[in-house]
């Protein structure tokens, strides 16, 4: 009998009827899956149909389409755009405002003060409120409604402006301008604009109203060398600023807008004119009546009779900045700073570059002009930033980046020369091209084989391009650039050699220092001594700064200056040729489309770097290094070599015949010159160098306190010439 009972399934039968059941259930659900999806599209899309525009309202929905897609990319672009500006909130931003700085010139005579104790500044709620009321009036009405940027208030200045075609009325917010304090410079750039508005933002989100109205109130300008309202109070006044009355205050809040032109000790009408603007800005932004101004305006605020203070304040400036990075680990921050400014150096300087600017401004079409001089041993002398420090704080002689053009040559011929050439070397003066660009002489000719010396001299450009496209290669010219003092990075494209890598001025007075310090580090500086207000000796360049490196060898400084020294003769800056028979040397540079023009020249004394151009990059009038730079390094430097013993420029033994000479004399007859400074004489240089001799004794007979040095500088850098 069979046995009739099913037979088992095998396992792998099993196995393959659950795999076809679970393929089964993914296909079913795929399959679902995409009809509901279908389904749900259809609906969506019936849905939509209900608002499907037509006509005009088309139009308006494409049109906003289009600016939301054109937001999304702005917003992306802005992000972008924000990054730069949020860099300069990074570390300790607050931290300047810990020092306070009295400055005294090379001599110990007090010059300036920089900086602010918090302790000393006061509270926004001990103000008063006539003070708030006349800044908030005048500077940003709408300060506790906005968010940093006020629409509105932009509008509304664009509109005025539009009406009286012209610049009436600023855009800029109170928030925008602590912004531009704190973090920027004065340089009207797009980027700056930019930064400010995204700068603003950000502190608005990170500090109070009151913060924010403090930290203005205590850092703006006002003029008179004065940062703060604190200060200018007394300065102008005589009185502390919780004590000021509203005529003062309307004064004081009148300074924000242009501390120069309306500083009262310097024009008491405009001061008045401008607080009565300031009083009427109350009247009309309904902060006051008319009523309540009425006494300030018969009863305008009277200042303390000063005569007008000159205070070097773009070299203090940087100076500030000098001490915050050496002084910053000390924990003392109320310090008295001996600098190495020369204040009758520094009144011949700005003199000259003014005079220059009075005297050949509007037929150059320059408005601009900066200046950095330097004494054999790195100390800054004398440093103008601009014309006008109440117009304009932006320091052109060490922000302001410029190309240099050809005075930038002497990185690439300091190169050739350390390379084993010499002055006599012969290069060929011939049409070149380098990647498809082309460069060409000023004169648009080719001179043929010729010599490194008359190269450099006649400043023609096709030489540097081919010792740097067939000897150097871009990067040496660099590093010789960098190892001179050239701290701003240099860009290393192929039409770096004609200087198209911007520089400073103070960059170039640093390099070229180089020449008369033997081929040494210039070891520029601006700070002698750091002190507190003890006596104690914090910090002393001589005794805490690394001796001087070699930079170009004896045999490369030679040739170097023996070229050098040519150019005032026979070159391109003829009349920069000092006075007397004093041997100088130096290069010229001039940009395309005659935008900056330079002249920085030396001798064995001093190293001058002069700039002249337009903030806004336009070009001048076909103003060369030759011409207005070299006459008003000619101007400053026949002035600071009066009366002083007269150094040698090393290499150089008697460079300058008598034929020469009368050849350099003859060009700056016929090229004219600015007025001659006289420099009126103090000490001869017999006395002053017994007086140092008397000094370096008494040092080393009996040291003193703080290392030895604090206590004979007075005899030792006593006054040889005012």
């Amino acid at each position: 009998m069979e046995d009739e009972s099913p037979k088992p399934v095998k396992p792998r039968r099993r196995k393959r009827h659950i795999l076809l059941r679970i393929d089964s259930w993914i296909d079913s659900t795929i399959w679902n899956a995409g009809f509901r999806a279908a389904e749900i599209w259809e609906e969506i899309t019936i849905f939509s149909r209900r608002f499907h525009a037509k006509g005009w309202k088309k139009a308006v929905f494409e049109v906003a389409g289009e600016g939301m897609n054109l937001g999304a990319a702005g917003f992306v672009l802005l992000l972008a755009l924000a990054l730069p500006a949020f860099e300069e909130t990074k570390g300790n931003w607050r931290a300047h405002g810990d020092f306070a700085v009295t400055f005294l010139d090379r001599y110990g005579n007090e010059i300036g003060h920089r900086g602010i104790i918090h302790e000393d500044s006061v509270p926004i709620d001990e103000l008063p409120d006539h003070l708030i009321k006349a800044v908030l009036a005048t500077e940003d009405r709408r300060f506790f409604s906005h968010f940093g940027i006020d629409f509105l208030g932009l509008a509304r200045a664009m509109n005025e402006n539009a009406r009286a075609g012209g610049v009436v009325q600023g855009g800029s917010t109170l928030t925008q301008q602590l912004a531009k304090n704190l973090f920027l410079s004065n340089e009207r750039t797009i980027e700056r604009k930019i930064k400010e508005a995204f700068l603003a933002l950000w502190l608005e989100a990170n500090l109070s109203k009151k913060e924010i109205l403090r930290l203005y109130l205590d850092r703006a300008y006002m003029g008179g060398g004065t940062f703060g309202v604190a200060a200018a109070a007394q300065f102008y006044f005589g009185k502390a600023v919780t004590d000021v009355n509203l005529a003062e205050s309307a004064m004081l809040a009148g300074l924000f807008k242009a501390p120069a032109r309306y500083a009262p000790h310097v024009n008491l009408p405009a001061a008045r004119a401008r607080a009565n603007e300031v009083l009427t800005n109350l009247v009309q932004g309904g902060l006051m009546t008319e009523g309540q101004v009425i006494a300030a305006r018969r009863n305008p605020a009277s200042v303390i009779d000063r005569n007008e203070k000159t205070a070097p304040d773009f070299f203090l400036d940087w100076a500030f900045e000098e001490v915050q990075r050496i002084a910053r680990p000390f924990a003392q921050h109320s310090l008295v700073v001996r600098t190495t400014i020369d204040m009758g150096l520094q009144a011949a300087a700005e003199e000259a570059v003014e005079s220059g600017l009075r005297q050949y401004g509007d037929s150059y079409r320059v408005k601009q002009g900066a200046l950095v001089m330097v004494e054999n041993g790195g100390a800054v002398r004398a440093m103008v930033g601009g014309r006008d420090y109440g117009e304009s704080q932006f320091n052109r002689a060490t922000r302001a980046l410029r190309q240099p053009g050809s005075s930038f040559k002497v990185y690439t011929y300091s190169a050739a020369m350390e390379s084993g050439m010499t002055p006599e070397t012969t290069i060929v003066d011939a049409p070149i091209s380098w990647g498809g660009w082309s460069p060409q002489n000023y004169g648009r000719s080719y001179a043929g084989r010729m010599t490194l010396m008359t190269a450099l001299a006649k400043s023609i450009n096709t030489v540097p391009v081919r010792l740097a496209k067939e000897k150097l290669g871009t990067p040496r010219i660099a590093e010789m650039a960098k190892a001179m003092g050239v701290e701003t990075p240099i860009r290393t494209d192929k039409t770096m050699p004609l200087g198209t890598s911007e520089v400073t001025v103070l960059d170039q007075a640093t390099a070229y220092a180089i020449f008369p310090a033997g081929g040494l580090q210039s070891r520029r500086h601006g700070i002698s001594q750091i002190m507190n207000y003890d006596g104690d000796i914090l910090y002393d360049f001589n005794r805490d700064e690394p001796p001087a490196k070699r930079v170009l060898s004896e045999a490369a400084l030679s040739s170097m200056n023996r070229i050098l020294v040519t150019i005032p003769v026979s070159g391109t800056a003829r009349r920069g040729a000092l006075d007397g028979g004093i041997v100088s040397g130096g290069k010229t540079g001039t940009t395309q489309a005659y935008r900056d023009a330079w002249y920085v020249g030396f001798t064995g004394n001093y190293t001058t770097a002069v700039w002249f151009g337009n903030d806004d990059y336009t070009s001048t009038n076909n103003m060369t290094g030759g011409s207005l730079p070299a006459m008003t390094f000619k101007r400053l430097m026949d002035y600071a070599h009066q009366g002083i013993e007269l150094r040698a420029i090393p290499g150089i033994d008697d460079p300058l015949p008598d034929g020469a000479k009368a050849t350099a004399v003859a060009h700056k007859d016929e090229d004219g010159a600015l007025p001659r400074l006289v420099r009126p004489r103090s000490l001869s240089a017999e006395v002053t160098k017994l007086l140092r001799d008397i000094a370096r004794r008494f040092n080393e007979a009996k040291p003193l306190k703080g290392d030895g040095r604090v206590a004979a500088l007075d005899a030792a850098d006593a006054k040889r010439t005012e």
